[in-house]
């Protein structure tokens, strides 16, 4: 428990500090915590005969996500996106040369599918800084805090008062109690978040926040699919006590483009 404590409070702290320092290192230390979230991916869905290009997926993650940043900063053109479009081509080239692979198919779409599933999910959350045009920490902040409240909230109320099963086929240990308690205080600190941050208005922040609840639970159910159907217990190891990188943004997946998709909405009503 000291060793999961300790863990958690330096990541927290350096994640924070990569979001409120500066918009470079923002954009740097996503860049690598996408890269290690999608070899972990990469890991977990391994076959021995038709596994995905790791080399080459993450590769083509930190080119997307390296090119996408570089131009939201506005250090790049937007032409230069078009470089990922080689490195794409290559990925089904290099199948051709394979060896051993009984479905190349079947690992082209496995290193396709870890892009879109874990690189477009952190693009949209550091878009969130720049949605009003330069770049404001606020809004990826505010995310993460909520994300992080309706973590909190679930477990504690979960794990003190959950009876009723939320989706045991996939994850036992989910309940209902947990749901309702993780919804409730990511509602808090979006209230806190409205007083303190105005870049949004008191119902923006809680209509993110329930969106955050809702589609965050939804990200962790489906990382628990992913594991469970490769019959793997952590996505990995680098986090002591908290198992893999994956493992801790796996709600992050599918609310950050949903948020994003609301706050556009927001700000162009």
């Amino acid at each position: 428990m000291r060793t999961r404590a300790i863990t958690a409070l330096f990541f927290v702290i350096v994640v924070l500090a990569s979001i409120v320092l500066n918009a470079y290192l923002f954009a740097g230390f996503f860049v690598v915590l996408s890269a290690c979230c999608l070899y972990e991916f990469y890991r977990i869905v391994a076959g021995a005969h038709d596994k995905p290009d790791s080399l080459l997926g993450v590769s083509l993650g930190v080119l997307t996500f390296g090119l996408y940043a570089g131009y939201q900063l506005g250090d790049l053109s937007p032409n230069f996106l078009f470089g990922i479009v080689p490195l794409a081509t290559v990925i089904f080239i290099t199948a051709l040369y394979k060896k051993g692979l009984d479905k190349p198919f079947a690992s082209i779409a496995c290193t396709f599918l870890g892009v879109i599933y874990v690189v477009l999910p952190f693009l949209a959350f550091f878009s969130l800084g720049f949605l009003s045009g330069t770049y404001d920490y606020r809004l990826p902040l505010g995310f993460m805090l909520i994300l992080w409240g309706n973590d909190t909230g679930a477990y504690l109320v979960g794990r003190f008062l959950g009876r009723r099963r939320l989706f045991e086929r996939i994850s036992p240990k989910k309940t209902w109690e947990g749901l309702i308690g993780g919804i409730l205080l990511a509602l808090v600190v979006s209230l806190i978040l409205g007083h303190y941050f105005t870049a949004l208005n008191v119902w923006q922040w809680t209509g993110m926040a329930l969106f955050v609840s809702i589609f965050g639970t939804f990200g962790d159910l489906v990382e628990s699919m992913l594991k469970r159907s490769q019959q793997v217990k952590d996505s990995g190891a680098m986090l002591p006590g908290h198992g893999g990188l994956l493992d801790r943004f796996d709600g992050l997946l599918l609310a950050a483009p949903a948020v994003f998709a609301l706050l556009k909405i927001f700000m162009s009503a």
